[in-house]
């Protein structure tokens, strides 16, 4: 399983590899599943702020991004 620090990390490659402007703080909240193991983690930059905002959903035990967007402004 992904710990917050690795999911975030990911998601901040993810933003690089898109050349999408990452904006500290980060915030990341781990979705479980209502049955079984695992989960997903929801990633957000610029966390509490508008505009160059980043979200990426990781899946919590490969790694895989399972969602990405960017909002510029």
């Amino acid at each position: 399983m992904l710990t917050e620090a690795e999911a975030i990390e990911r998601a901040r490659q993810v933003a690089a590899e898109n050349g999408w402007a990452w904006v500290d703080p980060a915030e990341a909240m781990l979705r479980r599943p209502w049955f079984g193991k695992g989960g997903k983690w929801e990633i957000f930059s610029n966390a509490r702020a508008l505009g160059a905002k980043v979200r990426v959903v990781v899946d919590g035990e490969t790694g895989a991004v399972v969602e990405k967007g960017y909002i510029p402004r």
